[in-house]
């Protein structure tokens, strides 16, 4: 990073940030050109790593682009503000921001999906006790993103 008096390296101040997102951008690249896709997201965090859950239509290109190249680019953001000025050049804005990459794929197992689709329910409800049907889970692709890089910022 750059800009390293804006980098956060706290887990707990990184994580903080994550929750408070509402949207994971996953970059895929596709034969050089670069598909970006906006999701809902669930998460887990091990001591090791964290794993991000995703939801979405069983067949496209984002399908497509994951059995063609698992490694993507993720980003997320959230607190955006306008910092305004008496001059053009002097605006910026403030907002705290995560990127990094990752590994994904499709989920296989009905225990995981479902696991996975529980986590974006409580990440958006805080709710963890979702009764999640197998007709509910076979309507849907779950994907999982195992984080392989992260980092954080945040600009006041």
């Amino acid at each position: 990073m750059r800009r390293k008096d804006r980098e956060i390296t706290d887990p707990e101040q990184i994580f903080d940030i994550i929750n408070r997102c509402t949207c994971c951008r996953i970059g895929f690249n596709d034969d050089g050109e670069v598909y970006i896709v906006p999701l809902n997201f669930g998460y887990e965090k091990t001591d090791h790593t964290c794993i991000f859950y995703f939801h979405g239509a069983k067949d496209g290109r984002k399908i497509e682009l994951i059995q063609k190249n698992p490694n993507v680019g993720f980003e997320m953001d959230t607190d955006y503000k306008l910092n305004e000025a008496d001059i053009a050049c002097n605006y910026s804005a403030r907002f705290q921001s995560v990127i990094g990459n990752g590994v994904v794929s499709v989920v296989s197992g009905e225990k995981e999906k479902k696991y996975g689709l529980s986590l974006i329910m409580k990440h958006y409800t805080g709710k963890e006790d979702w009764d999640i049907s197998d007709k509910m889970v076979h309507a849907v692709v779950v994907v999982k993103m195992v984080v392989t890089k992260m980092s954080c910022k945040e600009h006041q």
